[in-house]
């Protein structure tokens, strides 16, 4: 029996795997319509016009349920291994399962509110995917570093580690190329713009961002955690 086989296993592979077809496949959809540019495109752009805009915002819908799901299992992991083990180890599992579901709702609201219609409904969303996203990253890593060595190996909490430390610069870095670019471009016409000249000025920083942009889209800290849950 293959390990996405075992018991709730399922969940966090088809989160990633459906994740990733998603995101694939609207963006195939976009560039050969000719709605967007094939060079390092923003996510955001992938979703913006029919119909990949309905690929986009159907599959991440289904996404954020996956992910709920996941989220809650993970919860009651937890609650059933550290039974009678602490007050703390419960509290930061019940904090981590809210901000979960808040970051799942988050990424509802990114694919359904497209960024060329109603952009500040967008970054709220993308704020809460992200934000709250590596917030229960960061208490899973605590809650890894609490539950060894009694109930997984170190190697567990490394690896939290690592993808906390990857999607939190991830985002440090989005957020100040974010500011640079938006300084220049006015938010309105950025948030429009879906195609870019190589010759452009602002070039540069429109592939430095998108750069930085991709790595937390693409490896949503949700979906790098769950991954690793039934490790």
């Amino acid at each position: 029996m293959w390990w996405f086989q075992q018991g709730m296993s399922f969940f966090p592979a088809a989160l990633v795997i459906w994740s990733a077809a998603g995101i694939i496949l609207s963006f195939i959809t976009a560039v050969l319509l000719r709605h967007i540019d094939s060079l390092v495109p923003y996510i955001s752009d992938t979703g913006t016009t029919p119909p990949e805009r309905c690929i986009f915002g159907f599959m991440m819908s289904i996404s954020g349920f996956l992910g709920v799901v996941t989220i809650y299992v993970r919860y009651k992991q937890v609650e059933t291994l550290n039974q009678g083990d602490g007050h703390s180890i419960n509290k930061l599992n019940r904090t981590s399962l809210v901000l979960g579901l808040i970051s799942c709702l988050g990424l509802c609201i990114v694919a359904n509110f497209q960024k060329t219609a109603i952009i500040q409904v967008h970054v709220c969303g993308a704020v809460l995917t992200f934000g709250i996203g590596v917030v229960y990253l960061l208490l899973q890593t605590i809650l890894s570093y609490k539950m060894q060595p009694l109930i997984h190996g170190i190697g567990i909490f490394r690896i939290r580690c690592a993808l906390l430390i990857w999607c939190a610069g991830s985002i440090i870095s989005m957020f100040i190329s974010s500011v640079i670019l938006y300084s220049m471009i006015p938010t309105i016409d950025m948030a429009k713009k879906l195609h870019w000249n190589p010759t452009e000025k602002k070039n540069t920083f429109h592939c430095t961002l998108v750069h930085v942009t991709t790595n937390p889209i693409q490896s949503n800290p949700i979906q790098l955690l769950t991954a690793q849950e039934h490790v």
